[in-house]
């Protein structure tokens, strides 16, 4: 089923998302990667406030390639969401209501994701130019240092997901494989 939402991303949205929707994204992304992640932890850690507010906020696990003249962004594909899974359930308990990546997650994320009542959207791998369609501003936050692991906040119009990981915990890659072996 199609449906649309706006990011950030409340947890009655989340609630309304199952696993295998297909879903288009408006409003505020934000882009975080690895390096980004690490030092959120830091920062926490310090008793400090992440850089931006992670209360609702979708986090879109992306590597830009730098843009051409008068577009915002380059190709913006996912990248593969396991490296983040160490933070995700510390963001999620924080309010953070959405992940935008690729592949598996591991158990303490998919607890996490319950427990907050979030939800893991996948986006479709090696379509980066494509998606980058519909990114219609692009600015870097912080952490500038890192390039192209940079926090960057996107806005976005009709951005396509599918929901594999909703918040029962419904999580589209095995309900797809039992699915085709059954058949």
């Amino acid at each position: 089923m199609d449906k649309h939402v706006t990011a950030p991303i409340t947890a009655e949205a989340a609630r309304n998302l199952h696993a295998g929707d297909y879903v288009y994204i408006s409003g505020t992304v934000y882009v975080a990667r690895d390096a980004a992640h690490k030092r959120f932890m830091e920062v926490l850690d310090r008793g400090e406030e992440l850089p931006f507010p992670i209360e609702d906020a979708a986090i879109y696990y992306m590597g830009p390639s730098p843009a051409r003249e008068g577009r915002p962004i380059g190709s913006a594909g996912p990248t593969t969401a396991s490296r983040m899974d160490k933070y995700a359930p510390r963001l999620l308990d924080l309010g953070q209501r959405a992940m935008i990546g690729k592949g598996k997650r591991t158990q303490e994320v998919v607890d996490a994701i319950i427990r907050n009542q979030a939800v893991y959207f996948a986006a479709v791998g090696g379509a980066g130019a494509l998606l980058s369609k519909c990114i219609k501003k692009s600015e870097t936050v912080c952490y500038e240092d890192l390039g192209a692991e940079a926090v960057l906040k996107l806005e976005v119009e009709d951005f396509p997901v599918i929901v594999v990981i909703d918040c029962k915990g419904n999580n589209l890659y095995e309900t797809a494989v039992k699915e085709f072996q059954q058949k």
